[in-house]
């Protein structure tokens, strides 16, 4: 009714619509000890959750920005929040999560896309170039990009990619998770995270993050 009444009396406003899956809202709930207004004192979040999506699908469908916050930290809304109202950037209602993981740690969930670069040397058994095997140390890089077969990788997965994103926003994807992994998720795979991280982050016309899910799993210093 109100948007109605803005539209006769011609005032202009753009909406932005703030949303998130079901199983991150659920422990957002239970981290701030909060019940839905929806679902009352008693009911279950997810019912609550369930009938907001309901009365607020309307503003959805209207929505000039749309941003799914599943995968972002507060800075990180934060800096949409600024590209789109403050630096007045081109948005396209897209954010991208490259996440690099091990398989041994299991597949990631959220994960839309998953690449597997086992078929890279592995790093770790370098003791001369990794002595503490850092994933971040500019020598594991080196090692992992200096052969050809991941500088060939990244140049196709790169190209895909970019073909991929414009077509899921014309499907009105809001959210894509890349996952990049290998054996442990410590060195190529964070390696090639980077490198693809790097490359989308040239085009401002979506948001994107990159996580390293298990780069300090089962972490080890070795004796002298």
């Amino acid at each position: 009714k109100v948007l109605g009444q803005l539209d006769v009396a011609g005032m202009k406003y753009e909406i932005l619509y703030l949303e998130c899956v079901d199983e991150v809202l659920i422990k957002r709930y239970k981290e701030t000890r909060r019940s839905h207004p929806l679902s009352g004192n008693d009911g279950p979040v997810r019912e609550g959750i369930e009938k907001e999506r309901e009365r607020t699908a309307f503003l959805r469908k209207r929505a000039d920005y749309l941003v799914d916050t599943s995968n972002m930290l507060t800075r990180e809304l934060k800096a949409e929040l600024n590209k789109i109202f403050v630096r007045n950037k081109e948005y396209k209602n897209l954010y991208i999560s490259v996440l690099s993981f091990g398989f041994k740690y299991g597949i990631p969930a959220e994960a839309d896309l998953v690449f597997d670069v086992r078929f890279l040397p592995n790093p770790y058994y370098i003791e001369e170039i990794t002595p503490q095997k850092r994933p971040n140390d500019k020598e594991v890089r080196d090692y992992v990009m200096n052969n050809g077969n991941a500088s060939e990788f990244m140049e196709k997965l790169v190209d895909m990619v970019e073909f991929l994103i414009p077509n899921y926003i014309r499907e009105g994807k809001t959210r894509l998770v890349i996952g990049i992994g290998c054996t442990g998720g410590k060195h190529r795979s964070v390696t090639l995270a980077n490198e693809l991280y790097e490359a989308l982050l040239k085009n401002e016309n979506y948001g994107i993050r990159i996580e390293h899910r298990d780069i300090g799993k089962d972490a080890i210093t070795k004796a002298k």
